[in-house]
């Protein structure tokens, strides 16, 4: 696993809650490998989102599989332009990552952070603490779901990226399951865990 940025938890008196984002298809257009910063582009509401979220007392950890990396698509120097020029993005509409944290790995490589396992939040725990039974994973693909249920938190299925494809997959390995929900986007799915939050024991 890797540390793009290491997350560090502002003195207080309780454990916040978290919102674990997955990158491609949820806070940024997904181009399928992307190397080059020129073409990242924030999907629509994420700024305002993630503003919104941090003002209401979340932790915003990016999570992501970078198996480009891995596979030899893009290099570091690659990988760390778009980073940059992401951070200069969110920046600009004053918000951006409490810490970023990627799997540089292919799926062949059989490593621990390669999500659906939790290594990069492992990672992520080193320096940073987060209230679990209130922090959600939310991301575009069925391994996105399974990480956050797999850690005792809920997860968010977002229709953007690759999302719409996994949606019956998802549906059905957790039917009913009031901790997994399916929303259109980043916007959409914060205003769902808030609802979910407001109407659950964890609050």
């Amino acid at each position: 696993m890797a540390v793009w940025k290491p997350c560090r938890s502002p003195g207080s008196s309780f454990i916040r809650p978290a919102l674990f984002l997955d990158r491609d298809g949820v806070v940024i257009m997904d181009r399928d490998y992307l190397s080059d910063p020129d073409q990242v582009e924030l999907l629509p509401g994420v700024p305002e989102t993630m503003k919104a979220a941090a003002a209401a007392g979340y932790l915003l950890i990016g999570i992501s599989n970078q198996s480009g990396l891995g596979r030899g698509m893009f290099t570091i120097r690659e990988f760390t332009a778009v980073m940059n020029r992401l951070d200069d993005l969110l920046a600009q509409s004053g918000t951006g990552f409490d810490g970023f944290y990627y799997c540089p790995h292919s799926p062949e490589d059989g490593c621990e952070c390669r999500k659906p396992k939790a290594g990069l939040l492992a990672e992520a725990g080193e320096t940073c603490s987060w209230n679990a039974a209130a922090s959600w994973v939310v991301g575009d693909k069925t391994s996105d779901v399974a990480l956050g249920r797999g850690c005792e938190m809920g997860s968010v299925l977002v229709r953007t990226g690759h999302g719409a494809a996994h949606e019956r997959e998802v549906g059905q390995l957790w039917e009913n399951d009031p901790k997994v929900l399916i929303a259109e986007d980043l916007p959409a799915a914060f205003a769902a865990v808030r609802r979910a939050q407001q109407q659950g024991p964890d609050q």
